[in-house]
């Protein structure tokens, strides 16, 4: 099968991105789909798969994201950017409300974080702490800077699903292997995580920076998690890390956004939408395997300008 598509980031989180609201496929051909087109080793890759939706329920258009196993997410909100960003293009507006798997956001074209770096603004929200709702059996309803005895770490974590499951520790260092290691724990879906959970490290840099690295539930340790820099930027401020209502930078290796929450649990970033190239592929359905790509077109000022904006983040 034979599909048009963009690929795009959000902060380094990359996926490919299609305009599936005149696309009927299956819920396992779809499954399909993702795992091919976000196969590093194949033609495309990428950490997962973006749909552009038809409206529902009152909305101008909606998200679907695709980990690149296979499983669906409840979101995305480094893709969500990309997203809303093809949305606002097809329908010719700056500003809407998204759809999303269990819940919404509110997005708007942002003013640049820099020059040429293409900017929108989401809200998401309001998170969520009680546990049961994953679930994840804890023995208390909150996990707001404790151990989690099932992951047998002496580690104090915040538990923030938004609406994504993610387990949050702040670390003087990172340590990646051990990162790994309890990220893999939750990714077993053991009985007491059935649904597992994203797990992220976090370096307070000051009272109004964060670096985030996440291991992300379907696709592992990854550069950039959009939802675990959201839910990052909470937990900060719940445990009176940093401020509510102050604009907080959250970095991470693929980038960064401009966060702010608020004590009601509202989570507003601000990051950039760039788009790479935009093609085709053939996609084998029954193989899960995408062919070679041709190119259309390629946005190379927009990716010299977020070059421009990491680098000088070093």
């Amino acid at each position: 099968m034979l599909f048009t598509l963009l690929k795009c980031h959000g902060s380094g989180n990359d996926f490919p991105l299609i305009d599936a609201r005149n696309v009927l496929l299956s819920e396992p051909d779809w499954a399909r789909v993702a795992i091919a087109l976000a196969d590093r080793a194949g033609s495309v890759g990428g950490d997962g798969m973006l749909l552009l939706t038809n409206r529902q329920d009152g909305y101008l258009f909606e998200m679907r994201m695709f980990n690149s196993d296979g499983s669906e997410a409840e979101t995305c909100l480094n893709g969500l950017r990309c997203v809303a960003r093809a949305g606002f293009e097809a329908f010719g507006v700056d500003t809407a409300r998204v759809g999303l798997k269990q819940s919404a956001a509110d997005v708007a074209r942002d003013p640049d974080l820099a020059p040429g770096v293409y900017t929108v603004r989401e809200v998401a929200g309001p998170v969520d702490l009680e546990v049961a709702h994953w679930p994840l059996e804890a023995g208390s309803p909150r996990i707001v800077d404790a151990p989690v005895p099932q992951l047998r770490s002496t580690r104090r974590f915040t538990a923030v699903a938004i609406p994504n499951p993610h387990l949050i520790a702040f670390v003087e260092q990172i340590d990646e292997a051990e990162l790994v290691a309890l990220g893999r724990a939750c990714e077993a879906a053991p009985a007491w995580l059935p649904n597992r959970a994203n797990v992220s490290f976090v370096e307070a840099r000051g009272p109004a920076t964060l670096f985030v690295r996440t291991f992300e539930r379907g696709v592992g340790l990854t550069d950039s998690c959009g939802s675990a820099m959201a839910a990052s930027t909470y937990a900060a401020c719940l445990t009176e890390r940093c401020r509510y209502d102050t604009e907080i930078t959250v970095l991470n290796r693929g980038g960064m956004v401009r966060a702010e929450a608020s004590a009601a649990g509202m989570v507003r970033l601000s990051g950039n939408a760039t788009f790479e190239w935009a093609g085709t592929v053939e996609v084998d359905l029954a193989a899960a395997r995408a062919g070679p790509v041709t190119i259309t077109r390629r946005f190379d000022a927009e990716v010299a300008a977020w070059d421009a904006l990491r680098n000088g983040l070093r």
